[in-house]
């Protein structure tokens, strides 16, 4: 966890006007940590800086760092356990995020942290969509956080509103990341099924507290759905849609895209469409998204062979072939519920390792969600 002092350094470098995520990477990869791109700020020269890759314009700022208020985001953190602010270089921040060429430089979060870690599976469409459309981002949403991937979308009215509430009432986790601070909801319709959210899962967002609704910020928001997620999910979206700018962030970013078909006269699915002929995945039902995330988690992970793809009809065949690691999880659970916290005391292993292993685990039919960050060893037959 990063200390009190880096966490103000980092909010300070990141209200600095001209220090964006772009620049800010250029910075790590010349001076490396932010403590030393803080102490560069007061010791380097101006054309030690112009060559790490920052504006002449930001240099002045950054000159500035120590009179930048920072008071507000501190005020927000101390108000409730709930609030976090996690650095880039705290090992708490979500390690498929960091891997991204723009990851933020810092993350505030309001709910369960711990979710960050869990595979999440990103659903994002129109602001106006059909009747269809709302139900099929509830019906997906809902269907695949039954299957435990977490629901991750940007809390906007239409298919991410109502992705979130599938999550929701499937007694799962989601995932709201804004374009806002966190001490403001928008859209304010919304202000209810922010609280929801912060209760069964967090708000997420990279802008300071007190930053208000600008429509630059929304594009930029995008690029954090996607990253934190193994897959993104078009439901509907015109031609001209901020959803195709997350399914594009999401191919750069080497995320599964996918997206749902629909009639050629609805205007909606055009943008789908689209997506489609430039080699996204069509999907009909929850259950071709999940093979391909099986295929993608797999990857991930690099298990020691492919038992988890090809299960044999033996029991006990099935477990010896199972990689150490998905063993050792089995091995540590009984036929009760047993919580992820429990199964990080008795493996090693991290909780961010152990959602990814559970996942797969229950796509293959060893264990199940029980609901409430729980899980169930099952009986295999054979």
């Amino acid at each position: 966890m990063a200390t009190h002092d880096a966490i103000e350094d980092c909010l300070r470098l990141h209200r600095v006007t001209g220090i964006g995520p772009k620049t800010f990477q250029k910075l790590r990869g010349y001076f490396g940590s932010v403590s030393q791109i803080i102490d560069a700020a007061k010791q380097a020269s101006h054309d030690e800086l112009r060559q790490a890759g920052v504006s002449n314009r930001a240099i002045n700022h950054l000159r500035k760092l120590d009179d930048i208020s920072i008071r507000e985001d501190l005020t927000w953190l101390e108000a409730s356990d709930q609030h976090h602010i996690l650095s880039i270089d705290d090992p708490r921040y979500p390690h498929l995020l960091k891997e991204t060429a723009t990851a933020p430089i810092l993350l505030f979060v309001n709910g369960n942290i711990n979710i960050l870690y869990d595979p999440q599976i990103a659903i994002v469409g129109s602001r106006s969509p059909t009747q269809s459309g709302r139900d099929l981002a509830y019906d997906f949403a809902k269907h695949l956080a039954t299957s435990g991937l977490c629901i991750t979308s940007g809390l906007a009215l239409g298919v991410d509103g109502f992705s979130h509430k599938g999550a929701l009432d499937a007694g799962a986790p989601t995932i709201a990341v804004t374009a806002t601070g966190l001490d403001r909801v928008y859209p304010a319709r919304h202000r209810k099924l922010a609280h929801q959210i912060v209760e069964q899962g967090a708000l997420v967002s990279e802008f300071p507290i007190g930053t208000e609704v600008r429509s630059q910020y929304f594009p930029q928001r995008n690029r954090i759905i996607s990253g934190l997620s193994v897959g993104v999910l078009v439901v509907e979206a015109a031609i001209k849609s901020g959803s195709l700018i997350t399914a594009k962030q999401a191919s750069e970013q080497g995320r599964e895209v996918f997206a749902i078909p629909g009639s050629i006269h609805n205007p909606l699915a055009r943008g789908c469409h689209h997506l489609i002929r430039q080699g996204a995945k069509l999907v009909e039902t929850a259950e071709h998204i999940l093979e391909e995330i099986k295929k993608s988690l797999e990857l991930h992970l690099q298990p020691s062979d492919s038992s988890l793809s090809t299960p044999s009809n033996s029991n006990t065949q099935q477990q010896s072939e199972l990689d150490a690691d998905y063993q050792k999880v089995l091995d540590s659970m009984g036929y009760s519920p047993v919580s992820i916290d429990y199964l990080v005391t008795q493996t090693g292993l991290t909780a961010e390792e152990l959602s990814s292993i559970l996942l797969m685990l229950e796509l293959q039919g060893f264990v199940t969600s029980s609901g409430g960050g729980h899980y169930t060893r099952l009986a295999k037959k054979g």
